[in-house]
């Protein structure tokens, strides 16, 4: 990766069971007093239900190895909208798991900030992780210089799409210009095809349009500078950014009643033939594709196209933290470590492996291996409901949700996106 910034996944059915599972593990006691050590370990994740059986295959093998037993409690649908919450609930109750997976940026923060997720600076240095995992998305997790978590994967969005339905509508090349992405949508239109699979239910997932649109109209450097609050949103290029926004909904470039779609329905409808395309990252090759049984041959990639002279799309880094109050710190690293292998990163098929020989084998997982090489030339910029604290982008998907639904302006969106951002940068 040339740069990757220090700034969402795949319901919520599970819910009741898992705070139920949440008074296991080796995590509880007093507050502020962490429980004896034991041979037990509790994970919490929000693994997609298409890869958790590999996953908890993994952990299994771990657990041989190490003479432990770990419970592995996942929350996938809802991304960074519901599971943060629901992690800080378990904190704060005094049941949190030993570890837990979790993004980096903003979202990750506030658990360094409470003092929730442990210093690994000593397991860095003892155990390698220095050398064996990228520094760019070490810098990801490290917040004032606490390296608070383990980063093992490095993400980046773009457009996946269905080969046949676009063969349907007589494309044959991927758009190089945002001109050229409006007229491609446009044959799928006239083609009967929806073009963007998006889901606009917690917000997170539609966002990806709108970030994509504001930097193609705002560029690298005022993008990056609203995200941050040193740039006014009260601005020509934000106008302009919302007011293409709303086009996309009212051409039917995104399905009809977008607003009320759960993601982990709409993303997935492009290898269904429901949908031509949608923006996700490579990890839908290893689970969504590979779980339908179809052959990856049968879909395409490319990176959407902004007009900038710098060419850069959404990426974001994720891994895991550990609990500061466990009383099985060491053997939760063991399995930070274990995760760490390049030979479990292998296993688990991650597209965006950040250990060094774990790359995407572009045999069996061409589109990843693609997007590997695509990490190396260019630059991400933060995905935003990283870039921003959970209050923040809360507010920031009721803009958008009050964009669609006409009841703003693309005028008003902006002042009310400067209006919520400026009030978090002065704080």
């Amino acid at each position: 990766m040339s740069a990757l910034h220090r700034r969402g996944f795949l319901g919520l059915s599970g819910a009741a069971a898992l705070f139920a599972a949440g008074c296991t593990g080796s995590v509880g006691g007093g507050a502020g007093q962490p429980q004896a050590p034991s041979n037990t370990l509790r994970l919490f994740t929000y693994e997609g239900d298409e890869t958790i059986d590999r996953f908890k295959g993994r952990i299994a093998e771990f657990d041989a190895e190490a003479g432990l037993t770990t419970t592995v409690d996942s929350l996938p649908g809802s991304g960074a909208a519901v599971y943060p919450d629901k992690l800080r609930t378990e904190l704060l109750g005094g049941k949190g798991p030993d570890v837990w997976r979790i993004w980096g940026g903003e979202i990750g923060r506030p658990f360094v900030t409470a003092k929730q997720a442990a210093d690994l600076a000593p397991y860095y240095d003892r155990l390698g992780w220095n050398d064996r995992i990228d520094g760019n998305a070490v810098a990801g997790m490290t917040f004032d210089g606490v390296k608070a978590g383990v980063p093992l994967n490095a993400a980046a969005l773009g457009a996946f799409y269905n080969r046949e339905l676009l063969q349907k509508a007589k494309i044959d090349s991927d758009p190089q210009s945002y001109a050229e992405l409006e007229e491609f949508n446009e044959k799928l239109v006239a083609a009967g095809i929806t073009p963007a699979g998006l889901g606009g239910k917690y917000g997170w997932h539609i966002m990806r349009l709108f970030e994509y649109l504001l930097e193609h109209t705002a560029g690298p450097e005022l993008h990056d500078q609203l995200l941050t609050g040193a740039a006014s949103w009260d601005t020509p290029e934000v106008v302009e950014a919302f007011t293409l926004f709303k086009k996309w909904q009212d051409s039917g470039w995104v399905p009809e009643g977008a607003l009320g779609l759960d993601p982990s329905d709409i993303e997935p409808a492009f290898i269904q033939g429901k949908t031509a395309y949608t923006i996700t990252g490579p990890w839908i090759e290893s689970g969504q594709i590979a779980a339908s049984g179809k052959s990856p041959d049968e879909f395409g990639t490319f990176v959407l196209p902004t007009d900038q002279d710098q060419l850069r799309f959404s990426g974001f880094v994720e891994g895991y933290m550990l609990n500061a109050r466990s009383g099985n710190l060491e053997n939760a690293a063991k399995l930070l470590d274990f995760l760490a292998r390049p030979e479990t990163q292998k296993a688990l098929q991650n597209p965006g492996a950040t250990v060094a020989g774990a790359e995407p084998d572009p045999k069996t997982h061409p589109m990843a291996a693609q997007w590997a090489e695509y990490r190396k030339e260019h630059a991400f910029y933060t995905i935003q409901d990283q870039a921003f604290p959970k209050k923040e982008a809360d507010q920031y998907f009721t803009v958008q949700s009050d964009i669609l639904q006409g009841s703003i302006s693309p005028a008003q969106a902006a002042k009310r996106m400067q209006e919520i951002v400026s009030a978090w940068a002065k704080g």
